[in-house]
């Protein structure tokens, strides 16, 4: 079924009202890999409920909820995540009550053959103050559904260039190897496609075996950067923004170069063991 402009950004999708405990939060910090040295007592907030502390990362998984996506008429077969932005209004709390308000933001149509670009923004709110946490903007590459028409689009209408990483040495690197059950950790957050356990549906979508969660691969980056950048300081991030370049197989490991000027941090991960960039024209800005 071809994509329908006006009736795809008119998708109503409910309202979802969460409660996430430190057992979200830590298990969370466990499936991107914290917590493998016991005695890193850096990590340790991260993975025990004495003074727990919350990844920003932790925002992409507390409201997870792809049940309305058959309603885009979008072939989810061919589809990919693109980029992944996290604003924070305000640092999540190890524990809460929050809503989710998922809208579809726009949709560009490449063109016959070339796919389309979709934007979802899911805005995250404390559920009983009602003050905003968190606002997640994704952009989901849908390989099959180009060429649905759409309105003439200006050039301030068109998605921004991604940023760009600086053309020096890195100013820092973390090497992170992850564990080969690290999907099957990761899926237990929320997204339970098959494709990152079953080793015959990974098949079936060309994939050897069952391959890492996109967005584990960005939490294990946002840890990078809280480590290097940040002294495990969570609360002085205020925005982060990746692009998804290629896979990780459960396993491998990803190191994360990361470049400071002033306040805006750039980074990039790549994979030791086969020299792929997983991970593009990162972009953190940090709060002063």
């Amino acid at each position: 079924m071809p994509i329908v402009y006006d009736e795809l950004l008119a998708l109503d999708i409910p309202v979802r009202e969460v409660n996430y405990s430190d057992r979200e939060t830590m298990l969370y910090a466990l499936s991107v890999g914290m917590g493998q040295d016991p005695m890193d007592l850096a990590e340790l907030p991260f993975v025990f409920e004495k003074s727990l502390k919350a990844l920003p990362s932790l925002s992409t998984v507390i409201c997870w909820d792809d049940s309305w996506t058959p309603r885009t008429g979008i072939n989810y077969v061919m589809v990919v995540h693109g980029e992944q932005r996290i604003t924070i209004h305000k640092p999540l709390p190890a524990s809460g009550r929050v809503k989710a308000k998922v809208r579809i933001k726009d949709v560009f149509d490449k063109g016959a053959g070339k796919g389309a670009i979709m934007l979802v923004e899911n805005t995250i709110t404390d559920a009983t103050s009602g003050e905003k946490l968190v606002t997640l903007l994704s952009s989901t590459f849908a390989r099959g559904d180009g060429g649905f028409g759409g309105p003439v689009r200006k050039p301030e209408d068109l998605p921004p260039k991604p940023h760009a990483i600086p053309d020096r040495k890195p100013d820092a690197g973390v090497t992170l190897k992850t564990q080969p059950n690290q999907a099957l950790f990761y899926r237990l957050c929320g997204d339970r496609n098959p494709l990152h356990a079953e080793p015959a549906f990974a098949e079936a979508a060309g994939f050897p075996r069952p391959i890492l969660h996109g967005l584990c691969t960005y939490g294990i980056a946002v840890r990078a950067v809280v480590k290097a950048v940040c002294d495990h300081d969570p609360s002085r991030i205020a925005d982060i923004n990746a692009r998804f370049t290629a896979p990780v197989f459960p396993g491998e490991t990803i190191h994360t170069e990361i470049w400071r000027d002033g306040n805006i941090v750039s980074f990039r991960a790549r994979l030791m063991e086969r020299d792929v960039v997983v991970l593009d024209h990162g972009r953190v800005e940090l709060r002063d």
